[in-house]
């Protein structure tokens, strides 16, 4: 794999470990690897302790081989924001496209930052978080500390563009997503169905998750 698409939150931070820890056996190697991940909150710089890009940084970048030149991921803060979405969008392309996507799911089905009533062909763009996400990600957010309520995400016509795509979900809260997702109808109410369009999708989870 040489183009990583990447997520942030709480289920992919397993898989990071397993790969640092292989980074360290000396089975994987990141050196020629460029990663692109999936979003970012609008308003937060870098640096911000609940940005994605810090998050990251301490779950994954800081700990493997890669190169700090291949990593591309949307600002924050930026000057312009649909100059921001186009650039990361052609970003991609001139590095042939994403070879392998990696995906969570959100409790209303969500993949990226795609909210329920998403159009399945959307490109990178900016997001309008529902309260229930507000609602998820406060957790991460110090008492009294707002959670942002916009963000840049990859679109759900990107992700579909990546060669093959990787999804995980654990929990008896993403039970109804998961099964929206895979046995549902294709569906913006439930973005992540759009999968079921996709030529090479792999989906892990667990029993709890399966649970529907």
């Amino acid at each position: 794999c040489r183009v990583l698409g990447l997520p942030t939150g709480s289920t992919p931070v397993a898989l990071y470990k397993e790969a640092i820890a292989g980074v360290r056996r000396g089975e994987l190697d990141f050196s020629a690897v460029h990663t692109f991940n999936l979003d970012e909150y609008l308003g937060l710089p870098p640096e911000h302790p609940q940005s994605y890009r810090r998050f990251m940084a301490e779950n994954l970048f800081n700990h493997v081989n890669i190169k700090a030149e291949n990593i591309d991921f949307l600002s924050g803060l930026p000057a312009g924001i649909a100059a921001e979405c186009a650039r990361y969008e052609k970003a991609i392309q001139a590095l042939g496209g994403i070879d392998l996507q990696i995906l969570g799911i959100g409790r209303d089905g969500h993949i990226g930052f795609n909210e329920p009533g998403t159009s399945l062909a959307s490109r990178t763009h900016e997001a309008t978080l529902t309260q229930e996400t507000i609602a998820d990600n406060q957790r991460f957010f110090g008492a009294g500390e707002e959670v942002p309520r916009w963000s840049l995400t990859m679109g759900v016509g990107t992700i579909l563009d990546a060669r093959e795509i990787l999804l995980l979900a654990t929990g008896a809260s993403k039970a109804e997503a998961v099964a929206a997702m895979i046995e549902g109808p294709v569906s913006s109410l439930c973005t992540a169905s759009a999968l079921q369009l996709h030529a090479k999708v792999t989906i892990i989870i667990d029993a709890a998750a399966a649970a529907r």
